[in-house]
């Protein structure tokens, strides 16, 4: 039940996280929004590893978690750039 309730709040950031990259006034807010709401994926990827009792997927957050981290400094590089 409490991963449940969980899963219902990640969707609810999610929408929020959509909601900043369609309307984010500048680019950085943008970047930030695509950011959170991949977070707010492996998050509720973890969390259907958990409901479902499938370790494997934990897999696919780690190795998300390392590719988001490598896209997160190569978008914010190019945020920097637009603005000099």
């Amino acid at each position: 039940m409490i991963v449940d309730v969980a899963l219902v709040v990640l969707a609810l950031c999610l929408a929020a996280a959509t909601w900043r990259v369609l309307r984010g006034p500048t680019d950085a807010d943008r970047v930030l929004g695509v950011d959170f709401g991949f977070i707010v994926v492996l998050a509720a990827v973890a969390l259907l590893s958990l409901r479902l009792d499938a370790a494997p997927l934990l897999d696919l957050v780690l190795v998300g978690t390392l590719v988001g981290f490598l896209a997160t400094v190569a978008l914010a590089r190019l945020v920097a750039r637009r603005r000099a």
